[in-house]
């Protein structure tokens, strides 16, 4: 039987205003996963004056019931994990593992948005005056407009409304139309089940042609005071547009064009392991996924017969089955995007080591390809699929420079057994998150999250993430009567 949900406003599940409904595809089958209310700028309305409404009552809760909703809805995600795991391979080709390391995630943002909650929230600043007390305060915003992407769904649903829910803020949630349910409607049923007042989260889904209009509308009501955005870079960049329109702040956590660096005191068959994991879990739909593997010229002939071989031997196939490392895209159209840039790079000089070829539907082999220099659309484009580019280099200066060749600057691995060497490197890199002796994909839900250049502006996790959906005061209270000259 199909599933279908209504949209979630003001704690009510109500149908579009239209009557219209979206499908939900599985992109392995292609066959009709889910049926979700396709809402409009009408509905986008009804569900900010929803969130505007429950806004102060929630601001004015008090901490310590706040943070009981966190941590109990963390609970209620982690019991739920099989119930994620059938709906990120419904909708999105998620495999079970994936899915599982979605749901821990997420549910320790959670109870890092419950710990938050009592955090300190401003600070006592030096006065010119030793009669008054001077404080900067951090505020809730009011309503903030969040839009949660596909391709992570529960972690990056839950990182849409997380931080500012915690900071007293009301949400109207904009789920991806590739995983609606997972990244929207599942969450937001954690968060509802464990006590969060109506109102306060609402979630609008929408049909795929109506995307821009509902984008537009949410960003464009008044009552929503801040933006928050993961996704490409291109959509992000007319998120962004429309918010600076409205004068709106907002956090853009954008794509990435990110590089695995192999230095020559690396150990080869470390590095194999990780450059594989960077570049093809979750069939490379990851914003951090490794597009680049740069590896010293030193180590480049065994580094490539053995990373080679180990892409060649990983398994593809449903994400049902439990020995399946490259699952499908998240359709069919995406893996022919990304077959589209592999012919442009072969018809251009690059050479395949393995994969290739046409996709299967929406699965698309894992490749990897060597001699992809500027011209071809995959030197500059992220691929966000299972294909990476080798490249080697002399010294680390090259290294560098490869590394920077790009407008994003997400993320960058270096792999070394040497911690100096590896910081030095790390340090020259232009990225908003780096890793030394590991790999590009990683996230904690205490960190300092986003990127630099393209890959967007402001920061998710722990104090970052409050702070950057908070409104700061300046408050003073004189302790005497002031003098004035008239």
């Amino acid at each position: 039987m199909t599933i279908h949900r209504d949209l979630l406003i003001g704690g009510r599940e109500v149908p579009a205003a239209s009557g219209r409904t979206a499908e939900d595809h599985d992109p392995y089958t292609g066959e009709v996963y889910a049926t979700v209310a396709a809402g409009g700028p009408e509905d986008v309305r009804r569900a900010v004056a929803a969130a505007e409404e429950a806004f102060p009552a929630w601001a004015a809760t008090g901490p310590a019931e706040r943070r009981d909703i966190f941590l109990k809805a963390a609970g209620i995600l982690e019991s739920r994990s099989e119930d994620a795991a059938a709906l990120m391979a419904g909708e999105a080709g998620g495999s079970r593992p994936w899915a599982l390391f979605n749901v821990h995630l997420a549910s320790g943002m959670l109870r890092e948005a419950a710990a938050a909650v009592t955090a300190p929230r401003g600070e006592v600043l030096t006065p010119q005056d030793d009669g008054t007390l001077s404080l900067a305060i951090r505020e809730p915003v009011g309503v903030v407009g969040a839009f949660a992407p596909w391709n992570a769904p529960v972690i990056l649903g839950t990182r849409a409304v997380a931080a500012p829910l915690a900071a007293g803020n009301s949400v109207v949630v904009k789920p991806s139309e590739d995983a609606p349910l997972a990244c929207g409607y599942f969450v937001a049923d954690a968060l509802r089940e464990a006590g969060l007042p109506d109102g306060v989260l609402n979630v609008v889904s929408n049909a795929r042609e109506d995307a821009a209009g509902v984008a537009e509308a949410l960003i464009a009501e008044p009552a929503v005071r801040a933006v928050n955005f993961t996704g490409s870079t291109e959509v992000g960049r007319r998120i962004g547009d429309l918010a600076a329109r409205h004068l709106k702040p907002a956090v853009l956590e954008l794509g990435g064009k990110n590089s695995v660096i192999v230095l020559d005191d690396a150990d080869v068959d470390y590095a194999v392991d990780a450059a594989a994991f960077s570049v093809f879990m979750n069939a490379g739909q990851i914003c951090m996924s490794g597009d680049r593997i740069l590896v010293h010229a030193s180590l480049a002939g065994e580094f490539t017969e053995k990373f080679t071989a180990k892409v060649a031997g990983l398994p593809h196939g449903a994400p049902s089955d439990p020995a399946t490392v490259i699952g499908p895209m998240v359709s069919a159209a995406s893996a022919e995007r990304v077959a589209a840039l592999v012919r442009d790079a072969v018809a251009k000089g690059a050479e395949v080591l393995t994969g290739g070829g046409a996709p299967e539907n929406a699965v698309h082999p894992a490749t990897v390809l060597r001699g992809v220099v500027p011209g071809m659309e995959l030197y500059h484009a992220e691929a966000f699929g299972p294909v990476c580019a080798l490249a080697s280099f002399t010294d680390d200066d090259e290294a560098v420079a490869l590394a920077n060749d790009t407008e994003q600057g997400l993320t960058c691995g270096i792999i070394t057994e040497n911690g100096t060497h590896g910081l030095a490197v790390a340090r020259r890199v232009r990225t908003g998150i780096v890793h030394v002796n590991d790999q590009s994909v990683a996230d904690e839900p205490q960190v300092p999250f986003g990127g630099f250049k393209d890959s967007g502006y402001g920061r998710f996790g722990g104090r970052w993430g409050v702070d950057a959906f908070s409104n700061t005061r300046w408050v003073t209270l004189a302790t005497r009567h002031a003098h004035y000259p008239f």
